[in-house]
């Protein structure tokens, strides 16, 4: 049984907070319209172990969907403050299998295919789910998605190696003590994910202490105090169990192959996604798929290119 979570209370026709039963367990899903019967998007945060609802009004502010979209905010399992044992019950496996499940009853709840919205690993799960569910999905805007885990590490190793010799010597010290990946342990990620930030990597102008700052008062905001050390806990129990198996991830050995239109962004300033991965997915995806690079724009794209990002969640609603 879940503790406090915030009732909604955006200034929408629709917004209410449902507990779908999803594979054994109660997950939660935060539905957002101007109006009833819209089409529905469902988002698929970026992981290991990230909650959603707490970030729910930044997408609202940043990409304005719910005016022409019903906006499903998913907190997958184990996140946020969920009983701890599901937390480490996660795997690769288990979120797709879930996300399979969410489709499906988003799918029966709007009377409409779905269209979906994955960021990070979250495109990487949502890719393998849609090649399971090509029947309930109009289309997928894959941002950022995560194709091979020791590309990217070597990637972001070599922007730090070139931050370690033209930074300053507290960045230096960071970077040696962070040390070579590949990272299995939540620590060493998450201190990783500190240096891309403060240099500019995950979210353009944005410093690691004012992401935190605004991670916190997020989860306080939407899970209360307990729920919010709930919620930290979760993530480093889903990291310690995710880490080591992701540690090898390759699509390329296998490519999904959806049925349905599949619209790859990435940052033209991403550390993690070098223009070599891209180029390589350009090499496997489906004829009328599309990759595109977005100028000014670290991982988190649909944050630094709102607009742009809006612009092709419409026009794939659309065709």
């Amino acid at each position: 049984m879940f503790g406090y979570i915030r009732a909604p209370s955006g200034p929408y026709g629709l917004d209410a907070a449902e507990t779908p039963e999803i594979n054994g367990t109660r997950q939660r899903v935060r539905l957002c319209a101007a109006r009833g019967g819209l089409p529905p998007v469902l988002i698929v945060q970026a992981g290991p172990g990230f909650p959603l609802l707490h970030e729910a009004d930044k997408f609202q502010q940043c990409l304005r969907l719910e005016q022409g979209f019903t906006v499903a905010y998913w907190d997958q399992r184990g996140c946020g403050n969920a009983p701890v044992q599901e937390a480490r019950s996660v795997s690769l496996e288990t979120q797709v299998d879930d996300l399979c499940a969410v489709i499906r009853w988003l799918a029966e709840r709007t009377w409409q295919q779905v269209l979906v919205l994955g960021i990070s690993l979250g495109a990487t799960i949502a890719l393998q789910a849609a090649a399971r569910e090509a029947r309930q999905i109009k289309a997928l805007v894959a941002v950022s998605i995560d194709t091979d885990t020791s590309a990217s590490d070597s990637a972001a190793s070599a922007f730090l190696e070139k931050a370690r010799t033209q930074g300053g010597r507290r960045t230096a010290r960071l970077i040696e003590k962070l040390g070579a990946p590949p990272y299995t342990a939540p620590a060493p990620l998450q201190l990783r994910a500190r240096l891309l930030t403060e240099l500019g990597g995950i979210e353009h102008g944005k410093r690691f202490g004012e992401l935190l700052r605004g991670l916190l008062v997020g989860l306080i905001d939407t899970y209360g105090w307990l729920g919010a050390v709930a919620a930290l806990r979760n993530m480093n129990a889903i990291q310690r169990s995710m880490l080591p198996e992701l540690a090898s991830l390759n699509l390329f050995e296998n490519w999904p192959r959806p049925a349905v239109p599949v619209h790859y962004l990435f940052g033209g300033d991403d550390p993690l996604t070098p223009e070599s991965l891209v180029q390589r997915l350009s090499s496997v995806i489906a004829p009328g798929d599309t990759v595109v690079t977005l100028p000014n724009a670290g991982h988190m794209v649909h944050f630094d290119q709102p607009a742009i990002v809006r612009s092709v969640i419409a026009q794939a609603a659309g065709g």
